[in-house]
């Protein structure tokens, strides 16, 4: 298993210690800081693969240290909080966090998130490259990378596999519910509002390309990418 580095950024000692030691018993390396302040500092000298991020933090809380990290990474992160509101997920999901744990929670599930996040992100080694394009939107498979007209694109774990599977079906509708169960997985149960928010930030991200809304059932990418 490769040695990832997961920085836990939670101010309960329980909850440090319950879940470093079982992501530990992961031979994953973890670090653990009580304040997004201490996280600033990790991220700068020994930049995490992963942050597990609780919101109510003293200082500085979760969601704007989250919305830091994404100025300039791309880096996973989970949220964990006991705000278990929907208009909590979603401010999480649209700052965005690649999955919202609600306290509290198994130590077990945090784990499975953490491993299914990583074997998304995790670049596939074959030898021959793997290129799906629409318009001037170009999707490198083997290295997770997105290119718009030759300038390389910000985009999360989630980002990328919503936009992989739309570019790999264009003119296709897929409900809300198929794209939760895709993209999320089917044990997710949040609300469909989480694909709302996602579609959102593709579409700012990538305005040449046409993402449909299909009223009362989902979405579809045209097959031609809008032109200036």
């Amino acid at each position: 298993m490769e040695n990832y580095h997961i920085c836990i950024v939670e101010d309960d000692p329980n909850i440090q210690h319950i879940v470093a030691s079982y992501l530990q018993k992961e031979q994953y390396k973890v670090t653990v800081v009580s304040s997004a302040e201490e996280a600033a500092v990790v991220w700068e000298k020994t930049p995490p693969h992963m942050w597990i991020l609780d919101i109510m933090l003293p200082g500085m809380d979760g969601y704007t240290f989250c919305k830091k990290i994404r100025e300039k990474s791309n880096v996973p992160i989970i949220i964990i909080s006991a705000k278990d509101d929907e208009v909590d997920k979603i401010i999480g999901l649209e700052l965005g966090s690649d999955d919202y744990l609600t306290k509290p929670f198994s130590p077990r599930e945090l784990v499975a998130r953490v491993k299914r996040l990583f074997a998304r992100s995790r670049p596939v080694r074959i030898s021959e490259e793997k290129v799906l394009s629409i318009g001037d939107v170009s999707l490198y498979e083997n290295e997770r990378r997105v290119f718009d007209q030759g300038n390389e694109m910000d985009m999360t774990t989630k980002e990328y596999d919503l936009l992989r599977l739309l570019v790999s079906y264009p003119n296709r509708a897929f409900s809300r519910e198929e794209l939760l169960n895709t993209i999320w997985g089917s044990d997710y149960y949040g609300s469909d509002r989480a694909v709302d928010d996602l579609i959102k930030r593709l579409r700012k991200k990538l305005p040449r390309l046409v993402i449909e809304t299909v009223w009362g059932f989902g979405y579809r990418l045209k097959k031609e990418a809008e032109q200036p």
